[in-house]
């Protein structure tokens, strides 16, 4: 599952890409990332997606569903605006990678 991180007002947040395949759409989740746990100090991975609290699904089989936006969150959360417009940028990224695999030959084509 791969994930891109940003860093904003000195805490970084994560979008994380995967399958969701009892909805049959690709999940991009929105988190604050967590420190890694490393060994190494020098370890290229300092920061890893924490619990999702938005979490996109686009779906990939049927080109008339439309991507939808879930907020997954029990308390109050604020995202800066240039982290929340990185995100949906994320998504729109996703979907126009579904929408060109579907045209290309269907769902298996998108990744």
């Amino acid at each position: 599952m791969p994930w891109e991180l940003k860093e904003h007002a000195g805490r970084h947040y994560a979008v994380l890409f995967h399958y969701a395949l009892p909805d049959d759409a690709w999940a991009v989740e929105l988190s604050e990332a967590v420190p890694a746990v490393a060994e190494n100090p020098d370890a290229a991975v300092t920061h890893l997606p924490g619990a999702a609290f938005l979490v996109a699904h686009v779906p990939d089989e049927d080109p008339n569903l439309k991507p939808t936006v879930r907020v997954w969150s029990p308390d109050e959360r604020v995202v800066p605006y240039e982290v929340m417009r990185w995100s949906m940028e994320q998504v729109a990224g996703q979907v126009e990678r579904c929408r060109i695999a579907f045209e290309q030959g269907g769902p298996e084509a998108v990744e």
